[in-house]
């Protein structure tokens, strides 16, 4: 990965809103309509313009706006999820039998699903009135449920998102980009009926996601590893569990991740966490001191995190007590999914320099909290992108 050596580069995490074409081809393609090399041909043209919209924005490490992953019932933002459910063998897609709860094996902590969050249940009156603005999406879907060996599938689909993107940064003339995929936890995150225990599900996953991490990294391109979850998870366990306890249970999902990169060089790994992206309160999110050392055991070569929303932008300071490993680079969030209000490039400015001050300016790179696309108008996304551009220059001359 390029580092800010010479000035500030900048990045994001990942979803950037997609065309209503894409949308509406992608939504006949998972209904069986459509021919898929007019698919694919759309898609080429929606990466290589997604690509380019990037770089006239100002990015230096853009990404293919996760056009290829597939939406299925979910809305745009939540591709980051569900497109591995077709890369998947082994999940029961229709009519999935119920789930038992999902435990983590140490402590007997049981984690529940959406409507049982803390958060959620502090908040019941906003997160029910459609008038609040506050929302956890457009309301609960139908997830599969693991019925058999989980497998990867998806060769050709990462091939075709390879090539799309690869072909994309050639013309838009782009030296380096990144590529998300989902992280082993979150897979396991789904019901599971088949294996003995959730953590032989959870080493199953890592090891069938292994091959789509190795496809990306083999083909010269950035991995970025998605997994809210690392911290999210934390409000969807009732009762709350000690610190202590919530590590252990985390820890496991690191040395999940760490056994499925095994072998990849690290320097070519950013890593992505976040408290979920979800337009609510957050009272209920974990500090950021809590879990950085957790973080910091992923054997990655970048480290992405929120940073600029109101819950979490103090929390720079924990850098001052917290060291960075001399070979990592963090990307902050310096731009926020969770508001509309776009950041001033002299408030950008100030938000890098924090994290300059304190890790080195050539160890930062700028990036957004979360992913933009399905969270906040297209028109505004692109405004917060050029920002960060701009925010990254003015800090770079000072």
């Amino acid at each position: 990965m390029r580092n800010s050596r010479e000035r500030i580069l900048t990045s994001h995490v990942g979803s950037l809103s997609r065309p209503d074409a894409l949308i509406a081809a992608n939504k006949r393609r998972e209904e069986g309509q459509g021919d898929e090399a007019a698919f694919q041909k759309l898609l080429q043209a929606a990466v290589i313009d997604v690509v380019q919209r990037q770089k006239s924005a100002g990015i230096d490490v853009p990404n293919d706006g996760e056009f290829g992953k597939s939406m299925g019932q979910a809305v745009n933002y939540r591709a980051w999820l569900s497109y591995a459910f077709a890369r998947l063998s082994g999940l029961q897609m229709d009519n999935p039998p119920p789930a038992p709860p999902r435990l983590a094996r140490q402590d007997d902590l049981v984690m529940v699903g959406l409507e049982g969050r803390r958060d959620r249940a502090q908040f019941t009156a906003a997160y029910t009135s459609p008038d609040s603005g506050v929302s956890m999406g457009p309301g609960p879907y139908t997830r599969p449920v693991c019925t058999g060996p989980v497998r990867y599938i998806g060769q050709e689909a990462i091939k075709a998102d390879i090539a799309h993107f690869k072909a994309a940064l050639s013309a838009a003339g782009v030296a380096e980009g990144f590529m998300t995929a989902i992280a082993p936890g979150a897979v396991a995150r789904l019901g599971n009926l088949h294996y003995k225990t959730d953590d032989e599900f959870l080493f199953a996953c890592a090891d069938a996601m292994r091959e789509e991490y190795k496809a990306i990294v083999d083909a010269g391109l950035v991995l970025q590893l998605d997994d809210p979850g690392i911290a999210e998870n934390w409000d969807a366990i009732v009762p709350p569990p000690s610190i202590e306890a919530y590590k252990r249970f985390t820890m496991v999902r690191v040395e999940a991740l760490n056994h499925a990169i095994r072998g990849l060089p690290p320097d070519r790994v950013r890593f992505h966490l976040c408290w979920g992206s979800w337009h609510g309160p957050h009272v209920t999110d974990l500090p950021m001191r809590d879990i950085v050392e957790v973080m910091l055991q992923i054997n990655a070569g970048a480290y992405s995190f929120e940073a600029a929303n109101a819950r979490h932008e103090h929390e720079y300071r924990v850098w001052e007590e917290v060291k960075l490993p001399d070979d990592k680079l963090i990307l902050p969030g310096i731009v926020s999914h969770a508001t509309n209000v776009v950041e001033h490039p002299e408030l950008v400015a100030e938000r890098i320099l924090r994290f300059a001050k304190l890790v080195g300016r050539e160890r930062v790179i700028a990036a957004t909290d979360c992913g933009l696309g399905g969270r906040i108008h297209p028109d505004i996304a692109w405004a917060k992108l050029q920002a960060l551009a701009e925010g990254a220059a003015i800090a770079s001359r000072r």
